[in-house]
């Protein structure tokens, strides 16, 4: 599978740009696409998955125009939106039943067969005759995952899966969505939060202000941060100090204070040490030298 997207806008009817100029090719495997709350990645999606369509440019996929082939590409996707939800009266069960049998399943044995098969996989099958509406909220983001999978999809979009769960549910999910993977789908994971897709995406991209910031691999991002990553020690007094001078990224009680770790060409007089960045280090790198340049 391929996704090229060419020249890409959406401006809405009030007049506000929320993509401009997107240009991207997608292949096989887990891909990121990360931003802050606001950067456009939920319109991208929304094109994607031809629930929107763009003001300009172009969707091919594996070649064919998705404006035009909307309905059979529209049967190869599998979509997790930020805002999902469920039929409050059916239980998980039937839930991903009727999922399924919208996905073409027709045939009641192999419908039911699948649906076991992958309430297993997601860690459900324990909770099939639970009412969909009242599972926890990292069980109902398993849920997700397993109503975008139940068709086979050749595309699965998940657009900020892990928001509201806490620590151990976002592991969970991540470590999910990376075992549910295979190098003959894509899996599009969108999201504001770098830990997410740190350590599952073969590439990625930042979306900034509806532009495209950054595309390539994590290893490459991370490149564009060495060197530039402090790790310092700062008193109570001077904590308020540093955040205002540097980006913080961790901040870490100690003995005497705080260890923080901040980016920055330099630390500004404090006492440093140059440490390897991580992909969240060098997303912050990345965007705090796009603000310093008027990036929009």
């Amino acid at each position: 599978m391929h996704i090229s997207i060419k020249s890409l806008g959406k401006t809405y009817e009030n007049g506000k740009t929320a993509l401009k100029d997107i240009n991207l090719e997608i292949s096989n495997g887990m891909f990121g696409l990360l931003g802050p709350n606001g950067a456009g990645k939920t319109t991208l999606m929304r094109i994607l998955v031809t629930l929107m369509e763009p003001t300009s440019g172009s969707v091919l996929v594996n070649g064919e125009d998705l404006q035009k082939e909307r309905g059979r590409i529209r049967s190869m996707l599998g979509y997790l939106p930020q805002d999902f939800k469920f039929f409050t009266r059916l239980k998980t069960w039937e839930f991903l039943d009727y999922i399924a049998l919208l996905a073409g399943l027709k045939n009641r044995a192999q419908r039911r067969n699948a649906i076991d098969s992958m309430l297993t996989q997601v860690g459900l099958f324990e909770a099939r005759d639970r009412m969909a509406n009242r599972l926890s909220g990292g069980m109902k983001r398993r849920l997700g995952i397993a109503q975008a999978l139940i068709g086979n999809p050749q595309i699965v979009v998940v657009d900020e899966p892990t928001t509201g769960l806490d620590p151990y549910e976002r592991i969970r999910f991540r470590n999910l969505i990376g075992d549910l993977s295979r190098h003959d789908i894509i899996i599009i994971f969108s999201t504001h939060i770098v830990g997410d897709i740190s350590s599952s995406c073969e590439n990625l991209a930042l979306l900034w202000r509806g532009e495209m910031a950054y595309s390539g691999t994590p290893d490459e991002l991370l490149g564009q941060a060495q060197g530039h990553v402090w790790r310092v020690s700062a008193s109570n007094e001077q904590l308020e100090d540093l955040k205002r001078r540097h980006a913080v990224v961790t901040t870490i009680p100690s003995a005497d204070g705080w260890i923080i770790e901040i980016v920055a060409e330099l630390p500004d007089g404090f006492e440093g040490e140059i440490i390897q960045p991580d992909l969240e280090h060098a997303y912050v790198y990345f965007m705090e030298n796009r603000k310093s340049k008027g990036g929009h």
